[in-house]
């Protein structure tokens, strides 16, 4: 009997026809997230993407799930702990959002550096005007939090702008790109020397809330926040607070704590904040990414039993 793959997602035939070939002697089934098949879920030995509503089915004892390829590159909605206690291995897109986040990265940067947000609304108003702060990136300093494909991405381009770049992490071993490297207990050190603190960091236990009231008070005073992690990273009421008191100079938003964004709240009005609706990862390129992360480590999982990039670790969950 033929062995399973079964994608939640949308594939062009290309990327079917690769997993087809990467993955001799299993059948490819594909299903809507949306109105998921559990029946054919429940034969799946793997399953790429995940879905509300498809947990009791594929995670109860004696089904023959074995690998969940998740469709993102954060993990946080899906059933981790129950995975770990069924020894199914997860594995996420991480690396698929490199390029397409780094450049929203610089594009909020661009926007408030040289102004360009306020002039698109004075465009709107056929406003000639011009407050004259108008400034460069050279000899700037970018606090990455997270430096991962996407902090190591945005380091590059960052020095190829001539700015000076600190990254914060677990551990504060050199990377390239990075003139700088502090851990994560020295936060309020780090970004109290940078004017762009860019936040890329997932959300984990010891991630939820990070940026608080008290970061936030640490930071270089008329400094720029950025994040295109995940909303849950940053109290949202002490970045409004920041950014009312001035402390921030502005803020470029992809993610919020709760999304959608409410319609009543205040970020919405602030000319300082630039709101984008979390698609800073999104591409036309994501899917042909994607498929190669899942057939290289469908190599491996067929050599060695599992699969060897962008493996979870449930202890740290990610």
């Amino acid at each position: 009997m033929a062995k399973s793959i079964v994608c939640l997602h949308p594939l062009t035939k290309e990327q079917q026809e690769a997993i087809r070939k990467a993955a001799p002697g299993y059948t490819l089934a594909l299903t809507d997230a949306k109105q998921p098949d559990l029946d054919i879920l429940a034969e799946a030995e793997i399953v790429i993407g995940w879905t509300k509503g498809i947990s009791g089915r594929l995670l109860r004892e004696g089904t023959p799930l074995r690998w969940v390829q998740s469709w993102s590159a954060g993990v946080e909605k899906l059933p981790l702990d129950r995975l770990e206690e069924r020894g199914i291995v997860l594995t996420n897109a991480s690396g698929v959002h490199a390029a397409p986040i780094a450049q929203v990265i610089f594009g909020f940067i661009l926007l408030f550096v040289r102004n360009l947000h306020s002039a698109i609304r004075n465009q709107d108003r056929h406003l000639w005007s011009s407050d004259g702060n108008e400034s460069e990136l050279t000899d700037k300093t970018a606090v990455i939090v997270g430096t991962g494909d996407i902090g190591g991405e945005t380091a590059r381009i960052a020095k190829a702008f001539r700015m000076r770049t600190i990254g914060v992490r677990r551990l504060d071993d050199p990377l390239p790109g990075f003139d700088v490297m502090y851990t994560t207990s020295r936060l309020k050190e780090a970004v109290s020397e940078g004017d762009f603190v860019i936040n890329t960091l997932p959300l984990t236990d010891k991630t939820r809330r990070l940026f608080d009231a008290s970061v936030f008070s640490a930071f270089k005073e008329g400094a720029y926040y950025i994040n295109i992690g995940r909303g849950g990273t940053t109290d949202t009421g002490a970045l409004v607070e920041a950014l009312k008191n001035g402390r921030l100079r502005g803020a470029g938003l992809d993610v919020f704590e709760t999304e959608p964004l409410s319609k009543d709240h205040p970020l919405w009005d602030m000319k300082q904040v630039i709101i984008t609706p979390h698609i800073a990862g999104l591409t036309d390129y994501y899917g042909d990414r994607l498929m190669d992360i899942f057939t290289e480590n469908m190599k491996s999982y067929l050599a060695c039993g599992a699969p060897s990039k962008n493996v979870i670790d449930y202890g740290r969950q990610y």
